[in-house]
Order: C-alpha cells, then sequence, then structure tokens
C-alpha cells in the first residue's frame, strides 16, 4: 500500500517535475559555461599537399586560434599542440581550391574537457600549380664605395647558384637571385663574409641554409696612358760599330695611380724607346729588347714594339789620303 502511495506521488504532475529537471540542467550548463574563459593565439598553416603540387597564390600563413573552456585547463595548453591545416591531398592538377581550415589535437591539449576550439577564417582559398625545381644565380647587392683611390677589382660568391622549388608559372620567369647588401664603404683591403640570399616571394624556396659567401678584391685605383711617337735610341755600342734600327719610334702604356700622377707634365719629352747594344761584339743583324725609363709613380705596361731589329755594321775609318786631301 504504501508502495502504490509513493508511485502516485512519484507520478503526480509529472510533466512539471520533468520539466524542473530539464530547466535545472539548462541552467547548470548555462553557468558553467559562462564561466568558461577564451584564449587566442594564432597558429602557422599548413598545406597537405601532393608531392608535385605547390601553392601558387598568397593566403594566409597564420590563422587566428580560440580556445573556450576552463581557465586551469586551457591556459597550461601548449601553442604548439593546437595544429590548423589544410588538406589538398586530392587535388592533382592545377587550379583554384578551397577547403576549411582542420585542427589537430596533440600533447597537452587531448583529453582536456570542456574545451572549444574554433579557427577564424574557417575556410581558406588556395591556388595550386606544378613544382618545378631548378638552378638559379646568385647576384651581389652593393652599397657605398670603397676608399678613396681604390676600387672593388672583382668579386666571387661560393656558392653562385642555388636550387629554387616553386610553382611554374613564377619559375619560368626566375633567373637569378639577389643577396643582402654588400656595404663597400671605405674598404681598401680584400674582405670576406657571408651573406643571406634574399627571397622576395614567399611561394619560392630557396634549398640549404639561405647564405652564400662573398670574397671581394679591392685594389688601388689606376688609369692607363698610352703615349706615342717615342724615338728609338741606340746606347752602349762599341765606337768601331754603327747601328741601324728597323724603326725609328714607338709607343709606352703606362699605368699609374691619378691621385699621384702629374697629368699636366708632358712625359713624352722625357721618354724614349732605348736599345742596349753593349754585348754587340760583331757586325750583323739583332733583335734587341725595348727598355724604357719610366718616372714614378708610372708604371709601364708594355711597349710597342717590345723588340726592334738591329743592323750592325763597322764604322768606315779615315785613310791618311782622306785626310791630307
Amino acid at each position: 500500500m504504501n508502495s502504490k502511495k509513493l508511485l502516485a506521488r512519484a507520478v503526480e504532475n509529472w510533466p512539471a517535475k520533468v520539466l524542473s529537471v530539464a530547466l535545472a540542467m539548462v541552467l547548470f550548463v548555462f553557468h558553467r559555461m559562462s564561466n568558461l574563459e577564451e584564449r587566442f593565439f594564432s597558429a602557422p598553416l599548413q598545406i597537405a599537399l601532393q608531392e608535385d603540387m605547390v601553392p601558387a597564390s598568397f593566403y594566409p600563413r597564420m590563422i587566428r586560434v580560440s580556445l573556450r573552456g576552463e581557465a586551469n585547463s586551457i591556459y597550461p595548453i601548449l601553442e604548439d599542440d593546437i595544429e590548423v591545416f589544410l588538406d589538398l591531398t586530392k587535388h592533382t592538377e592545377p587550379g583554384a581550391y578551397r577547403a576549411p581550415v582542420q585542427i589537430r589535437k596533440m600533447g597537452t591539449a587531448l583529453g582536456v574537457e570542456p574545451l572549444e576550439v574554433t579557427v577564424d577564417p574557417a575556410e581558406v582559398s588556395v591556388e595550386l600549380d606544378k613544382k618545378i625545381s631548378k638552378y638559379v644565380s646568385l647576384v651581389p647587392s652593393f652599397q657605398g664605395y670603397p676608399a678613396e683611390g681604390y676600387e672593388l677589382a672583382s668579386y666571387a660568391l661560393s656558392p653562385n647558384q642555388v636550387v629554387v622549388d616553386g610553382p611554374l608559372r613564377i619559375m619560368e620567369d626566375l633567373s637569378e637571385l639577389s643577396t643582402d647588401i654588400v656595404d663597400l664603404g671605405g674598404r681598401n683591403e680584400d674582405f670576406s663574409l657571408p651573406v643571406k640570399i634574399m627571397n622576395r616571394d614567399s611561394l619560392l624556396v630557396i634549398r640549404g641554409d639561405g647564405i652564400t659567401e662573398f670574397r671581394g678584391v679591392v685594389t688601388r685605383l689606376v688609369s692607363v696612358r698610352s703615349i706615342d711617337n717615342l724615338p728609338v735610341r741606340i746606347s752602349g755600342l762599341p765606337e768601331q760599330f754603327i747601328a741601324e734600327p728597323a724603326v725609328s719610334s714607338g709607343s709606352v702604356r703606362l699605368e699609374f695611380e691619378e691621385s699621384k700622377a702629374d697629368l699636366g707634365s708632358d712625359l713624352s719629352q722625357n721618354l724614349f724607346l732605348s736599345l742596349n747594344c753593349g754585348d754587340i761584339d760583331a757586325p750583323g743583324v739583332y733583335d734587341i729588347p725595348v727598355q724604357v725609363e719610366v718616372p714614378a709613380p708610372f708604371t709601364l705596361i708594355r711597349s710597342e714594339p717590345a723588340t726592334i731589329m738591329v743592323e750592325v755594321n763597322e764604322r768606315e775609318t779615315e785613310t791618311p789620303e782622306d785626310t791630307d786631301g
């Protein structure tokens, strides 16, 4: 009898009782959710692709991630343990594709409840193209000038080319990449330094460490001057001989530092091509090297000609009859 009374009381006004329990649960959940906190950070967007495909258009590299949960649960989660990515592995032909941004929880993000993860943007459009790889030459970028009176005579890069991966439409027109700035300001001696390879297109990937070694050769700044129609002179010839050079004039080519040379003076008045015939001891035809004494700060580069043919004969002696006559 008591059991029947209890059962009757339990089912009495049961719709109202069920509604009360449901309302209580809603209020509990609402109260709990209202006490949850949010945490925001940015995560790099990764794209899963076929091996022969690459992105060919710009897309958001960072995705805003929102974590909602209890404070003591969401703040210990490491940012690296929430991975955001696009799965485009099903696409094998060039074109524009749109896909949802997906998340993958790892490490400290596993087993956290309650935890709500949302991303912004929720979808991303990406253009895909065939992946091309090729060698690309490196070109240095300069800034400033060497010290006064000096110049950058030559340089070398090691390596002087790198392998670059990228979409077909960009790689077809890519022939060279520049380095970071090489400062020449005030340099007066040879130097070397590591230089970063500049990649101004985020769709390209430069293989290696992205560094090249620059070696520069710095020399004194010199000028070159040619002087023509210089006379040929015989020196050192024994008195019993006379010599006749094949040519009577020639030219020289000189180099000099402009800051030290007196360009106002007429060098041609003091220069000549000298043929030293001091070793000749018999008549004949000789090929004599040309010698030129050049005043400082000029340096002889070469003479034209470098050697001159000289015909040597015995000097005619006067007889007593010639003298009496």
